[in-house]
């Protein structure tokens, strides 16, 4: 596996990281503080603590435990969505399970990273999010199609007709990182009727951001994850 290249220049990514195993925080902050582009600036041993730490601290990134007392990672991660939109949050966890991967999406998550295998995907998920893509680590790929083709199955997938094929052909560009510009001059239209058909997507499937229209993209099959 390629890593994304570390940020250059001297920016660096500011973490805040929540687990309430002290031992867990301290060997992930291990792997994270040994990146020049990564640094942990602030810890928190629950959900509830993470809050506040995000309120305290100039933070670009969470890293959260989904187990956790008080308040859990996933309610955390949707506090965290709505008190600060620009946060990319990462669930960090030791379970391979199918609904906690869809719940952590739905509540506001941009990666999904094992524990078992932190030491090889969450430096890579760190610089993906960041990059306003999502990380989705091999199980939740198929889990994503497993659950797109049971959509279809049961004609859940009705609603995207409402989807022009023009919006679709702009959704799609949209979800494989092409700009504003681009998409323009790839389909001939100009930046402003782009930009329109963009916002109609985002209202049409009460969606919020580019990242949020790339898994559902990949949900779709409009793009490979």
């Amino acid at each position: 596996m390629t890593l994304p290249e570390p940020v250059t220049g001297p920016t660096t990514i500011r973490i805040l990281l929540a687990d309430d195993h002290a031992l867990v925080r301290r060997g992930v902050r291990l792997i994270l503080d040994r990146e020049p582009d990564l640094e942990v600036v602030a810890e928190a041993g629950d959900g509830a603590e993470a809050i506040g730490m995000a309120r305290a601290h100039d933070i670009d990134l969470a890293v959260l435990d989904i187990a956790m007392p008080r308040l859990t990672g996933l309610q955390a991660t949707r506090e965290l969505a709505a008190l600060k939109p620009d946060l990319r949050i990462l669930m960090l966890t030791m379970h391979d399970n199918e609904q906690y991967f869809f719940q952590a999406l739905k509540a506001g998550a941009c990666g999904y990273v094992l524990k078992s295998v932190a030491d090889r995907d969450l430096v890579a998920a760190c610089r993906t999010a960041m990059r306003d893509e999502p990380f989705l680590y091999p199980g939740a790929v198929t889990a994503l199609i497993r659950n797109y083709l049971d959509r279809v199955r049961h004609g859940e997938e009705a609603s995207d007709h409402a989807v022009t094929p023009r919006e679709e052909e702009v959704l799609k560009l949209v979800a494989e990182g092409h700009s504003s510009k681009e998409i323009a001059d790839l389909l001939f239209i100009s930046v402003k009727t782009v930009q329109r058909h963009r916002a109609n997507l985002l209202h049409k499937l009460g969606l919020r951001d580019r990242l949020e229209l790339t898994r559902y993209a990949i949900r779709a099959g409009l793009v490979e994850p």
